[in-house]
């Protein structure tokens, strides 16, 4: 089972975060009244001020840490959270098309804008995938451009190239095999 997006509301909703060391760096876990709704690496792309993170408590996130360490040792492939995604319509539609993509494979922008019905919205899907506030949980690493080549991603193209090598079993550029 992969995970899920929760419903969104929009009342106050209670903020805590935690910061949780990974093979990737730092990464900041935010939950929305008790449910993962960000993960943020460092000096990565959209991510807010931390004044907006909540209060910090580990309280919340003992099944996300659990599931990402189990990620991290090659022992888990897909993840089973609950998500409180905030977002468009078309970014949720686009965020959830990324749950989808099995793990160690990768898509085009233009194939996911396929996959959503929407043939010329690959441009608005690459938009949409940098703004996934769930990375790692939710693989944008996974999206690359028509050519294959690596393209944008919010945690930075390092990061990226690591985590698809990762996933795939395959060496990094020294061919030295990447393990975590």
């Amino acid at each position: 089972m992969t995970a899920t997006p929760a419903a969104t509301t929009t009342t106050p909703a209670a903020k805590q975060h935690t910061v949780v060391d990974s093979p990737y760096g730092p990464l900041t876990l935010v939950a929305t009244d008790g449910v993962l709704s960000a993960l943020y690496m460092t000096d990565q792309r959209h991510r807010p001020p931390e004044e907006t993170f909540g209060l910090p408590d580990p309280e919340p996130f003992g099944e996300v840490i659990r599931q990402l360490g189990e990620y991290f040792a090659g022992d888990r492939t897909a993840f089973d959270l609950p998500l409180n995604l905030a977002g468009t319509p078309f970014q949720r539609s686009v965020w959830e098309e990324l749950l989808r993509i099995p793990y160690g494979e990768t898509r085009t922008y233009g194939e996911l804008a396929e996959e959503l019905g929407k043939p010329g919205a690959s441009r608005a899907v690459g938009l949409a995938n940098g703004k996934n506030p769930v990375g790692i949980i939710v693989p944008c690493h996974r999206v690359i451009g028509a050519s294959g080549s690596l393209t944008g991603y919010g945690g930075g193209l390092e990061r990226k190239q690591r985590l698809l090598a990762f996933e795939s079993g395959g060496t990094g550029e020294d061919g030295v095999q990447v393990l975590f």
